[in-house]
């Protein structure tokens, strides 16, 4: 069940980097840019926790 746990919270914090950037770019924002890229990466790193949870049976 942790592997889908992690892999959800990584989509969602990959979605809201996603659109904290996004938001950053339009309005010309760095410290908001800077954060979504931080934001994404975290989500990503989620992703990646919930796929070796998921390719060891969720024992780790």
């Amino acid at each position: 069940m942790g592997e889908l746990i992690d892999k959800a919270k990584g989509y969602t914090n990959e979605a809201v980097g996603k659109a904290k950037r996004a938001i950053g770019e339009a309005t010309d924002n760095e410290q908001l840019k800077a954060e979504g890229d931080v934001q994404e990466a975290k989500g990503d790193l989620q992703k990646g926790v919930g796929a070796v949870k998921g390719a060891f049976n969720d024992k780790i």
